[in-house]
């Protein structure tokens, strides 16, 4: 009973001086998947909200490197080699970094893993020596506001494309699976 106090007592005072781990996050965790038929792609993120803010040209700066959400990096997995926008992503998981204009955005695919998305001087912890490819992508402006950025996988039309969306913004990035070679 002793030992239970104390580790109660300690979760309690590491919850009031160094973090609540008890209330839910700003940030909350995420994931985006999707199969069709043997590929399987999957994105883990954190959902920074736009709670009134304006976003692109202001919390995220435009011409710079940006985690492409918040607290830890952003992650891409694919089970299968994809052309990404035309351009060759071996499988394999890769950090997502992107840098937003005002008319397009700049997506890269790192293959190093970060256990953070920015260091303590608020700087992406991005490393560009690991860029295995970086492409080019337009922007739509959308008519609604989406609150909580959001990274999903669209297959409506056939035609595969990892979007994101944050206030009203959106990209989208054609992928398309390489196909093998069978004997």
């Amino acid at each position: 009973m002793i030992f239970l106090f104390i580790v109660a007592v300690c979760l309690f005072l590491y919850s009031v001086f160094v973090e609540n781990i008890f209330s839910s996050r700003l940030s909350p965790k995420d994931s985006a998947k999707i199969e069709l038929n043997d590929l399987k792609l999957k994105v883990e993120y954190n959902r920074p909200s736009k709670r009134e803010r304006q976003i692109f040209g202001a919390l995220v700066p435009f011409n710079k490197v940006w985690r492409t959400g918040a607290n830890e990096a952003t992650t891409f997995e694919t089970n299968k080699d994809l052309l990404v926008n035309d351009l060759l992503l071996n499988k394999g998981k890769y950090t997502i970094w992107t840098v937003p204009m005002e008319n397009t955005w700049k997506v890269m695919f790192n293959s190093r893993q970060y256990a953070w998305g920015v260091n303590e001087k608020m700087e992406p912890m991005w490393d560009p020596n690991f860029d295995v490819i970086e492409t080019e992508v337009p922007i739509e402006k959308l008519e609604t506001v989406v609150e909580k950025f959001t990274i999903a996988f669209d297959n409506k039309t056939g035609d595969l494309k990892l979007t994101m969306a944050w206030d009203n913004t959106l990209i989208e990035i054609p992928l398309k699976e390489v196909a093998s070679e069978k004997p």
